[in-house]
């Protein structure tokens, strides 16, 4: 029978070997050994050459060889119990082959012969299989071979090793050679790779832990979804690993997101006969919860209470906070009767799961009778418990009971966390309370307590609201010098911070940083740069970054297409404005009021007035109900334009809709009329400014004071003057010259010397000469 596999063997050797020479070299070459030496003038010394018998060489790779002699693997029968040394060229003998590695004499010359030839790799596992009963020498003459220049074990040695070691409880040993396998095999698939362990499995009878091993170093190196076909496989051969594993690969899918993969795989795993425990089933209830899908959660705690799998305290805990963060509070409540019911005692961790959802859920006063029972049932509240309620006060606005609870906390001895200061600091950023939150951080870092990314967003962010964007970049600075990474909500508040303080260069600073940190920028950040560009009339820049938003996949919503319509129309691009519109429109995305007001401001700007009041009646026709704002544009626009009977109308269908007309639609009906010469109207408006609490601006009094002058009531306009000077508001140029002008006009040469004399003592003109000279001849 060995001489039928020897035989076998040597024919389809013979047959790789013309292979290669007719891969190689020329048809009159015989190939005859593997050599690893190099040819003369070579100085590669990583790779075995093949030689014919006229002295020229071939280059063949390590790898190669060894995809080769893994190739003459498969062919191989599966190894008796017994196996010895035969014949291949030379006659070799178990005790000195043992000697030699034992003293570690590798400078032998039978060792040396015997890994000088091409086909060592072949020969290795039967060495290995006769060092079986000793398996550290095995293992210390594989290590060895492994440092030999251009030598590769095949994956049958490495499966051999792992079953000889495995056998006699080398279990770690046995673990680090399948992780080396795996990691160190290219040709082959893990199928292939488990095929062959499977086919050495006679060489020894070391069981199938060695399966179960393989299987977990596979999830070890997060090969997950090669370990899920590899579970398929021991399936198939009846080898399953251990629900110890099974449970280690389930929680890698879980942690990982992959939701399909983790469902299939418990699947094959409840149906493949592996008895699930309850850990199983807790791995699986936690990311159903935590993805939101609560039916199949209950279904699986059901599932488990059918096959007497007892739920534990981290089932019940689990599927209490899953409800309760989705807003399902009297479902948590009524888990926790049901655990009690059980026997299973809940504990602080139950307690504040409770006590955290209500409060997110604004519900302290029942969160507070949470805490109460907690104390009765014994149970001590923790750092996590006066946390929760210390931000729960903060976000409400509560800052003397987050203060009450921060000072308890500390007196009986607890130690407050990140997540305790930041809450603080950043309600204390929001309240204005600026010193108070820079003290608190000052605190954090004097009691060794380290600010996380969450901390740092926070200060920062409390900084750019404030303005002081030196002090923000400090931080940020200090930040990354603390070795923190800074995500994208920081980089996003620095920005928006920039753009307030209108340092838009400073803002694409940031933007560039942040992509040369790999950190992608979302609809947020892109959205608040364009915004930043629009208000600087930067409009053309705008666009720019509008479409590299396009580019990288990111759909603008209606705030960008707003932006960018109200810049194009103030930069006077109605057309390009209105095929903004219409993208925003094929795209489904539906303009908002705050749209249709920039496009009627904007059109009526324009004196496209007609254009203007069309896009009113569309934006009633699409169910959106015109604001003050809105109307107040069109109005404007339309008395602008003299129409001042449309403009009237729409007036007062606010006032019968109940809104409440601004000044600045007061000032726009006021202006109209001057124009129109209805003086009397105009000032009917501006009593009923006053009537409605109002206090007229400088726009108001410039239009009451130049429209009557030109309608040639002095006295009025004269009158608003002095009333607006007397509120300390100083009139411009444009006021004075339109009484001056007119006095002049009228002869009123007095009137207008005094009027201009007031000009030069406010500072607005340099001489009276020049200035009198240049308007009488007007």
């Amino acid at each position: 029978m060995g001489s039928t596999i020897e035989a076998a063997i040597w024919f389809y050797a013979q047959r790789m070997l013309l292979f290669l020479r007719s891969l190689f070299g020329r048809r009159s070459h015989r190939v005859s050994v593997f050599s690893l030496t190099p040819p003369k003038g070579s100085n590669n010394n990583n790779h075995i050459y093949l030689c014919s018998l006229n002295g020229s060489s071939q280059l063949v790779s390590p790898f190669f060889l060894t995809c080769i002699s893994n190739f003459l693997c498969f062919f191989r029968c599966p190894f008796g119990t017994e196996a010895s040394f035969d014949k291949f060229g030379e006659v070799f003998d178990r005790r000195w082959v043992s000697e030699i590695v034992r003293e570690g004499r590798w400078d032998d010359a039978r060792i040396v012969n015997l890994f000088g030839s091409g086909l060592a790799p072949v020969w290795v596992p039967r060495i290995l299989v006769a060092l079986k009963e000793d398996p550290p020498l095995a293992l210390k003459l594989f290590k060895w071979a492994k440092t030999r220049v251009g030598f590769c074990h095949t994956t049958e040695s490495y499966c051999l090793l792992a079953h000889i070691l495995f056998c006699c409880r080398m279990y770690a040993d046995a673990h680090d050679i399948l992780k080396d396998l795996v990691t160190s095999t290219q040709a082959f698939s893990v199928c292939d790779l488990f095929d062959v362990l499977w086919s050495t499995r006679n060489v020894c009878v070391s069981g199938y832990g060695v399966f179960d091993a393989f299987f977990s170093v596979l999830v070890e190196l997060r090969m997950l979804e090669e370990a899920t076909d590899c579970f398929l496989r021991m399936k198939r051969f009846r080898v399953l690993p251990k629900v110890r594993s099974c449970n280690y690969l389930l929680q890698r899918l879980a942690k990982t997101g992959k939701s399909e993969l983790s469902r299939k795989f418990f699947r094959d795993l409840v149906s493949a006969g592996v008895p699930a425990s309850v850990f199983t089933y807790n791995i699986l209830i936690d990311y159903m919860c935590k993805e939101g899908d609560l039916k199949t959660a209950g279904i699986l705690f059901e599932q488990m209470k059918k096959m007497c799998i007892m739920p534990d305290i981290v089932t019940y805990n689990t599927l209490i906070d899953g409800h309760g963060k989705l807003g399902h509070l009297d479902t948590s409540v009524s888990i926790v009767h049901e655990m009690k019911a059980a026997g299973c005692d809940p504990d602080v961790v139950t307690y504040n799961a409770l006590i955290n959802c209500f409060c997110k859920y604004e519900r302290i006063s029942e969160a507070f009778k949470i805490l109460h029972e907690m104390k009765e049932r014994g149970l001590k509240p923790n750092v996590v418990t006066y946390s929760t309620f210390i931000d729960a006060f903060c976000k409400e606005g509560m800052m003397q009971e987050a203060i009450k609870f921060f000072v308890d906390m500390r007196r009986i001895g607890l130690m407050p966390n990140e997540f305790t200061y930041t809450s603080l600091i950043d309600a204390n950023f929001k309240g204005g309370h600026l010193d108070d939150a820079l003290k608190l951080v000052k605190e954090m870092l004097q009691a060794g307590v380290k600010l996380n990314i969450v901390t740092y967003t926070t200060i920062v962010d409390g900084l750019c609201d404030e303005g002081r964007m030196e002090e923000a970049g400090e931080v940020f600075t200090a930040m990354l010098k603390a070795g923190v990474a800074p995500n994208r909500q920081i980089f996003t508040a620095l920005v928006h911070g920039y753009i307030r303080a209108k340092k838009i260069e400073n803002a694409m600073d940031i933007l560039n940083e942040m992509k040369g940190k790999s950190i992608e920028p979302d609809l947020v950040m892109y959205g608040t740069i364009i915004w930043g560009l629009c208000n600087q009339e930067k409009v053309d820049e705008a666009k720019t970054l509008f479409n590299e938003m396009k580019t990288c996949g990111i759909e603008a919503n209606h705030f960008v297409y707003t932006n960018l319509i109200d810049a194009y129309f103030k930069a006077g691009k109605a057309t390009l404005a209105l095929n903004l519109l219409q993208e925003m429109q094929e795209k489904g995305i539906n303009p908002s009021v705050v749209t249709y007001c920039a496009l009627i401001d904007g059109l009526c700007k324009l004196g496209l007035v007609n254009e203007a009041i069309r896009h009113f009646h569309m934006l009633r026709d699409m169910g959106l109900q015109p604001n003050v704002v809105v109307y107040t544009a069109l109005i404007d626009g339309l008395c602008k334009n003299k129409c001042m009977e449309k403009a009237r109308e729409l007036f007062d269908e606010m006032l019968n809709k109940g809104m409440l007309p601004d000044k600045t639609a007061y000032t726009s009906l006021i202006d109209g009329n001057l124009k129109v010469g209805n003086t009397q109207e105009a000032l009917d408006l501006q009593k009923r400014i006053v009537e409605n609490g109002m206090e007229l601006d400088p726009v108001a009094y410039t239009s009451l004071i130049v429209g009557l002058s030109k309608c040639g009531q002095m006295r009025q306009a004269r009158n608003f003057l002095g009333e607006m000077i007397a509120k300390g508001m100083l009139p411009d140029v444009a006021v004075y010259s339109s009484l001056v002008r007119m006095y002049y006009e009228l002869g009123n040469v007095d009137e207008a010397l005094e009027l201009q004399n007031e000009m030069v003592e406010k500072g607005l003109i340099g001489g009276i000469s020049d200035y009198a000279v240049r308007h009488v001849q007007t």
